[in-house]
C-alpha cells in the first residue's frame, strides 16, 4: 500500500494530506448552508462532527486504502480554503471524487484543476480503473465540473431516499 504522504501541486492550489490542524478551517467552511446544500448529509452542526470526519474518516481512509481527501490549500493565500480528491464508496464499489471549497473560491475553476490533479493521481499513481463522482441532480454546477473533468453520466442511485446521479470516468491506459 502507498503511504498517504502525496502532496500535489497545481497552478493555483496545493493539494495535501489532511492533519488535525485542519479541523477549525474545515468547520467554518461546512457552517456555511450554501456550502452544505447538496452535500446530502444534513450539514456539519457540532466541531465534534468535523473532528470525527477528519480523525476517524479522512485519515482513516489514509490508513485503510492507502488514500482519500486531500486537503486543499491556495497559494496566493496561503490559506486551507477545502477539500478534494478521492473516497473509496465500498457501498457502491466505487471510488468517488469529491470535493468542496469555501465561497470565496467558488466559481474560479478550481474544482475543475483540483479534480484534473486528483484523476491524474488516480489513474497514475493508484492505477484506478474508473473514477466516479455523485452528484444530486439540482446541482448543477457539480454536474458541470464533473463533465468538464470527461466524466459521462452513468445511472441513478438511491442514497438516503433521494436519487444521486452518478458519473464516471475510466483510465485511459486501461481501456
Amino acid at each position: 500500500m502507498i503511504p498517504f504522504d502525496t502532496i500535489i501541486e497545481t497552478e493555483r492550489l496545493i493539494l495535501r494530506p489532511f492533519t488535525m490542524d485542519d479541523i477549525d478551517p474545515s468547520f467554518e467552511i461546512n457552517q456555511d448552508p450554501e456550502v452544505t446544500k447538496y452535500t446530502n448529509d444534513g450539514g456539519v452542526k457540532t466541531y465534534q462532527q468535523v473532528y470525527d470526519a477528519i480523525k476517524n474518516n479522512v485519515l482513516g481512509d489514509y490508513q485503510t486504502h492507502g488514500y482519500g481527501r486531500f486537503a486543499v490549500e491556495h497559494k496566493r493565500d496561503k490559506r486551507f480554503i477545502g477539500f478534494s480528491g478521492l473516497k473509496n464508496m465500498e457501498e457502491w464499489n466505487a471510488v468517488d471524487l469529491g470535493y468542496r471549497f469555501h465561497p470565496d473560491y467558488w466559481g474560479q475553476g478550481l474544482a475543475t484543476e483540483s479534480g484534473v490533479a486528483s484523476l491524474e493521481f488516480g489513474f497514475q499513481t493508484l492505477g484506478l480503473k474508473e473514477i466516479s463522482g455523485f452528484v444530486l441532480p439540482e446541482h448543477a454546477a457539480s454536474s458541470n465540473v464533473l463533465k468538464k473533468l470527461g466524466m459521462e453520466y452513468r445511472d441513478d442511485l438511491i442514497e438516503d431516499g433521494l436519487e444521486v446521479h452518478r458519473y464516471s470516468i475510466f483510465n485511459p491506459e486501461l481501456t
